[in-house]
Order: C-alpha cells, then structure tokens, then sequence
C-alpha cells in the first residue's frame, strides 16, 4: 500500500516562506499536568494574548481533539498513544504552517511526550510542565470526573489508578496553586517572545 503513496511536501511553499509571512517563528508548546492543574485555561488566555500582540496561535485542546478527530479512541494506554501521535502529527503541520501551536494535554507518561517530541521534532518542542498538587486539582474538579475515578466509576483515571510522571527536564514549570493565571501567561508569554520573535 505504501508504494502507492506520493507525498508532495517538497513542491509546497516552505515553512520559512510561510513564517515571513506572518512575521513570526514556529513552535509546538506542549502543556502537559494532571487534569484540573490549568492547561486548557493557561492555552486559552496565552492563545488570546499572543493573538492581540500580533502572532497567529492555535490551541489544541484534549477534550476538543477528543470530540472530533480523535473521538473514536478510548483511555487506554494504546489509545492515549494513538491519541497523542494524531495530535503531534496534527501540531506538526501547524508547525510547517508557520503557525505557533499551544496543546493541552495531561500526556502523562515521559514516554507518550518524548513520542509526540520525535513527530514535532526536538527544536520545535517546547514542553511546559502545568504543575498543580493533586489535592489541588480535585478541588477544581468542575466536570466531577475525580469523584468519579475515586467511586470506581471512571477506570484509567491519571492521578487516581494511573500514574502522571512529571517532565524530567521541561523548558518551563508554572506552578498553578501559587501563580495567577494572568501570571501564568505571563511567563510564558515572556519566555516564548524571543524563541518567536521574527
């Protein structure tokens, strides 16, 4: 089957044409924590900050990828795997877009992230641990989905009966129990400016 396929990438405008255009570098930010730690509110404010200081973002979102592309996969390990290949291969076109992508992932084992970072490429890659206590996390529990997992009613649940392993070495780690979200995005705001500037 493979002999039938033909990519045509190199006929394409470039990634380099594609940033002049916008006037800005692109990268993949990777937002990886527990549920509840603040990933997908951080991707959202950093997405509308960046957006009215002139760049173009995206934010890929877990539960939006998982309502549409990906919503034929389960929580299973093989699943979580399949769901994070489809979403870097996804992060990875934004990428050669010129497009600066923001995911927000739970991502929870080193492995599965060093997987996506292979796809997206490690220059590119910029993994940001969103650290929140676990405690925390269930106090922000909005969707009631700790409950759940402690009742026994969600299986697989990450934080509950399945591990989370923190970034061994991540470009950034914000810190969600002390810092604001303005101050979260701020940060990393901070830290990306030089990394997208033109």
């Amino acid at each position: 089957m493979q002999d039938h396929i033909h990519p045509i990438f190199d006929h394409l405008i470039t990634r380099s044409e594609r940033e002049k255009q916008l006037q800005q570098h692109s990268k993949v930010l990777w937002l990886t924590g527990l549920s509840g730690s603040g990933k997908s509110t951080i991707a959202q404010h950093l997405e509308r900050r960046l957006f009215k200081a002139g760049y173009f973002p995206q934010v890929l979102d877990g539960d939006n990828i998982r309502s549409g592309i990906n919503n034929n996969l389960g929580f299973s390990l093989e699943d979580r795997r399949e769901n994070i290949r489809r979403i870097a291969e996804i992060a990875h076109l934004y990428l050669n877009s010129g497009i600066i992508t923001i995911n927000s992932f739970i991502s929870p084992t080193q492995n599965i992230r060093d997987f996506a970072r292979q796809i997206i490429g490690p220059d590119d890659f910029i993994e940001i641990y969103i650290n929140a206590p676990l405690e925390v996390c269930e106090t922000r529990d909005v969707k009631g989905l700790y409950q759940k997992a402690r009742r026994g009613e969600i299986k697989g649940f990450t934080g509950i009966d399945s591990p989370y392993e923190a970034p061994l070495n991540p470009a950034l780690e914000i810190k969600t129990n002390e810092l604001s979200i303005e101050q979260s995005v701020e940060v990393i705001y901070n830290h990306l400016l030089p990394i997208i500037k033109y």
